[in-house]
């Protein structure tokens, strides 16, 4: 005998079953690719009225995990754990799975079902669909070719066309004219350049539009998938790009900036998948230096067991826990496992344990970090530790110019994780057992110590290139003057010093004095026999252009550090109506 539960499940099951049957014959009429996500896609479509089914099946799961408990739960676990840690699954990269389980199908879908009965057939891709409001697509001339395939890893490369090539040019030209107008021009012209929809969506997101500069991402996204290799898979996790030719770099910063949208988005999840993606395309160099920001997408959306995974994996190679966010994330990964209410008091004293053991290492080996966290988390020290040698400024004076810079950043990236009245009680209580140990003369704090003075002494170009791409303003103020000095692009910041070009932009013909740069025709104004064909002239020119350049930059980064601390105080006004009156008359 089955319980009715049982029966009314197999019921919903069936009838869930016979809309997939459907859709399967759908698409064998339309002929398309019968993949999963098209499947739920039209099931949703046909089935306007029966939403309601697959919440219910939603829910039904979700009582049968309660029912059957922990043990369940770690079973359905235990096939993660068997996948690599970067694996990526398809479904996660649509932000819609993610929205779905938050608010509903119903909320997340609205009105598009209609629409998308008479909406016509695209390409089928995972990242991003199709959009009726975005120009006609034609391959803009983007290609990707297998180059190597060893040892089960295959390695690929986008490649430009002739045609596209000279696009580059036209756009090369544009970013020298610094008129944003000019992208549009282009834009119009080639709607799915890639460089150019990287430009515009930086300069829409400056003034503020960010729904545009979203739309333009998305949009290279789908070019750019449009282009993939029939081999190249987005979830084997043996696929390899190289960030040092070019046609691969604008899809690491596509990738990139289309994560950042999305956690702003408020789908973390969605996020941290694109960051196992990119991480995955080059793990060993590591370009855009993803694992600085791994730990935070983790925190985000729960992941603890991910994140602990992957420090547990990579520590011996990598050595993650140099690193400031994983030495503090991770510890806070076990601070809330050992908060879940399904979890035995044995067990929970000793994930309590391990999150205290990790949060002391990390405040002796990091001590630079502490006070800058309680400053932004609005929280005022104990007199105790604010006085203490150990956490005062000289903490933060001290530190190598490459740890002021991560540890600036994971503050200004993650401190509003710490802003939960439970996690500063805990907080407070590690800060005291650390000061006791640094009272005792801990050996530890001495190996510490050692550690900082040897290492940190000068960052890798991946994590100035990082830092530039994040904008946040604390790690931003913390680059040395030769990354800031530089002149910056959004479509290629820091470019590898070892780049591999695959064509070269030609040399622009000299048409006379009216295409002559400024500085050329100042000189010419003061030398009437300067000559620009000249080396020495041209050689005067390309010196007072770099020095020139670097004052602008300097001065744009002192320009940017007033916005940033300008306050406006407001007029005070006198309680004198009779006075107001006398003067409006």
């Amino acid at each position: 005998m089955f319980s009715p539960f049982v029966i009314m499940y197999e019921r919903l099951i069936s009838k869930s079953y016979s809309h997939c049957w459907k859709a399967v014959k759908y698409a064998e009429d339309a002929g398309k690719p019968k993949n999963v996500q098209e499947l739920e896609d039209f099931s949703e479509e046909q089935q306007a009225d029966d939403l309601s089914v697959g919440d219910d099946i939603d829910a039904l799961l979700e009582t049968l995990e309660k029912k059957k408990g922990p043990s369940y739960q770690s079973a359905n676990s235990s096939a993660s754990e068997h996948r690599p840690v970067l694996y990526v699954e398809h479904r996660n990269l649509n932000p819609e799975t993610e929205l779905k389980r938050y608010f509903g199908a119903r909320a997340v879908l609205g009105d598009q079902r209609s629409k998308q009965r008479q909406r016509q057939f695209h390409r089928c891709t995972w990242m991003t669909v199709f959009k009726e409001t975005w120009p006609r697509f034609s391959r803009p001339g983007i290609s990707m070719s297998l180059v190597e395939s060893k040892d089960g890893i295959q390695r690929f490369t986008f490649e430009h066309n002739r045609d596209y090539q000279q696009v580059q040019f036209k756009f090369l030209d544009a970013v020298e004219s610094m008129d944003p107008n000019n992208f549009v021009v282009l834009l119009q012209l080639n709607p799915y350049h890639i460089d150019s929809l990287l430009q515009l969506s930086d300069v829409c997101r400056i003034q503020e539009d960010q729904e545009t500069a979203r739309d333009l991402i998305e949009r290279a996204l789908y070019s750019f998938e449009c282009a993939f290799h029939p081999v190249f898979s987005l979830t084997s996790g043996t696929c390899r790009l190289d960030y040092c030719r070019p046609e691969n770099r604008a899809f690491y910063l596509v990738l990139f900036k289309h994560m950042i949208f999305l956690e702003k988005r408020g789908c973390p999840r969605t996020a941290l998948e694109y960051c196992k993606l990119i991480l995955s395309l080059d793990p060993d160099n590591d370009p855009l230096c993803m694992l600085l920001i791994f730990d935070f997408l983790c925190l985000r959306c729960r992941e603890y067991t991910t994140l602990i995974r992957l420090y547990e994996e990579w520590e011996v190679h990598r050595n993650l826990s140099q690193l400031p966010n994983f030495s503090f994330s991770v510890a806070l990964s076990y601070y809330h496992l050992s908060q879940q209410e399904d979890i035995s008091p044995v067990e929970n004293q000793q994930l309590k344990q391990k999150s205290n053991v990790l949060l002391q290492n990390a405040l002796i080996m990091f001590p630079g970090a502490l006070m800058p966290l309680l400053d932004l988390c609005t929280v005022q020290p104990d007199a105790v530790v604010s006085s203490h040698a150990f956490f005062g400024p000289s903490s933060q004076i001290g530190q190598p110019p490459a740890l002021s810079e991560l540890v600036s950043l994971y503050v200004g990236r993650c401190h509003s994780l710490w802003k939960e009245a439970g996690l500063m009680l805990w907080l407070e209580e590690n800060v005291r057992k650390v000061l006791k140990r640094v009272d005792s003369h801990d050996p530890y704090l001495e190996d510490c110590q050692n550690k900082r003075k040897q290492r940190y002494q000068s960052a890798p170009r991946n994590i100035h290139r990082h830092v530039l791409m994040s904008e946040i303003k604390e790690a931003t103020a913390t680059l040395p003057l030769e990354v800031t000095t530089q002149p910056g692009m959004g479509f290629d910041p820091l470019p590898p010093l070892d780049s591999i070009v695959s064509y070269i932009r030609p040399e622009r013909q000299n048409m006379g004095a009216s295409n002559e740069s400024t500085l050329s025709l100042f000189f010419r104004s003061l030398l009437p026999n300067f000559n620009l064909q000249r080396p020495e002239d041209r050689q005067e020119v390309a010196r007072a252009g770099r020095e020139l350049n670097q004052e602008v930059n300097r001065l744009m980064v002192a320009m940017r550090d007033m916005l940033a601390n300008i306050q406006f105080r407001e007029p005070q006004w006198e309680n004198n109506h009779e006075r107001d009156e006398e003067e409006w008359d």
